[in-house]
C-alpha cells in the first residue's frame, strides 16, 4: 500500500511542473486523496461490503469533488489533476500511468446491470478537461482525449480523438524518443492537433486557390496565343483568407 502511494506521490511530481515536494502533494492534492479513497472502498467493494465500499466513495466525492464508483479499477500512478466534476463509472478500468484532468466524465450507455457498460483505458491515457468518454469500448495505449471531446468509439492507441462527437487524429509519426515526448500533453491538446475537420476544409481551400490561380494562368496563355475562350458570367472573387478566417 505504502509503495503504491509513494509512486503516486512520484509520478504527480514528475508530471505537474507545480508539485514542489512530496509533502505538497500529500496534503494539497485531491486527485491523490480520491485515489487513497477508492482502493479502500475497492477492498470493501470487493469483500462484498458494498453499502460500506459505497458509502466510503461517497466520503472521498465530498472531500475532493471526484465521484469514484467502488467497482471501478484504476491502476497504478494515475493522476488526476485538479479533478473536481472527474466522474468515474462502475465498470471503468483506468490503465496505469494515466492522467484526468477536471471534470471529466467515464460514463456509461447501458442499462444493463453486471454488463460492461463503461470505457477501458489503455496505459499511459491522457484525457483533457471536460471530456466525456461514454461506453464499453477501449481507448488505446498513449492516446489522448482533447479537452471538452466526446468521445462515443474506440480510440486506437497513440490516436487523439478531438471534438464533439470526437473524430480520429491519426497517429504522428517518430521513434521512441518522439513518442515519450509526446507522453504528456498539457489538457490532451498537442500543439498542432487542430480539428482534423477543420484541417481538411483549410485543404480544400487553399486547393481551390490554387486551380483558381492555374486557371487564370492558362486563360492569359491561350489569349496571347490569340484563341479565344468564350467569357463566363463574373462570379463573386473568390476570397481564400476570409474564408480560412471562417473555419479558424
Amino acid at each position: 500500500m505504502f509503495n503504491r502511494l509513494r509512486d503516486d506521490i512520484a509520478s504527480i511530481i514528475e508530471r505537474d511542473p507545480a508539485a514542489r515536494n512530496a509533502w505538497e502533494v500529500i496534503t494539497c492534492y485531491p486527485g491523490l486523496h480520491a485515489i487513497a479513497l477508492h482502493r479502500l472502498a475497492k477492498y470493501f467493494w470487493t469483500r462484498n461490503f458494498k453499502w460500506l465500499g459505497r458509502f466510503t466513495s461517497h466520503i472521498g466525492r465530498g472531500l475532493t469533488g471526484i465521484e469514484i464508483h467502488p467497482g471501478a479499477t484504476i491502476g497504478s500512478r494515475v493522476f488526476i489533476d485538479h479533478g473536481f466534476g472527474v466522474v468515474i463509472g462502475e465498470t471503468a478500468e483506468v490503465g496505469d500511468d494515466c492522467t484526468i484532468y477536471q471534470g471529466v466524465t467515464l460514463g456509461g450507455t447501458s442499462l444493463h446491470k453486471g454488463a460492461k457498460r463503461h470505457p477501458t483505458l489503455g496505459r499511459g491515457v491522457i484525457i483533457g478537461a471536460g471530456a466525456k468518454v461514454l461506453g464499453a469500448f477501449t481507448v488505446g495505449e498513449g492516446a489522448k482525449v482533447g479537452s471538452n471531446a466526446v468521445v462515443v468509439k474506440e480510440v486506437p492507441p497513440g490516436a487523439t480523438a478531438v471534438g464533439n462527437p470526437a473524430r480520429i487524429v491519426e497517429k504522428e509519426a517518430g521513434g521512441p524518443k518522439e513518442a515519450a515526448a509526446r507522453m504528456f500533453a498539457a489538457y490532451g491538446v498537442t500543439p498542432d492537433g487542430d480539428d482534423p475537420v477543420s484541417k481538411a476544409l483549410h485543404g480544400v481551400i487553399n486547393n481551390a486557390a490554387t486551380q483558381e490561380h492555374q486557371i487564370e494562368r492558362i486563360l492569359q496563355a491561350l489569349k496571347a496565343a490569340g484563341i479565344g475562350c468564350e467569357v463566363l458570367p463574373q462570379l463573386e472573387k473568390f476570397d481564400p483568407d476570409h474564408l480560412n478566417r471562417m473555419v479558424e
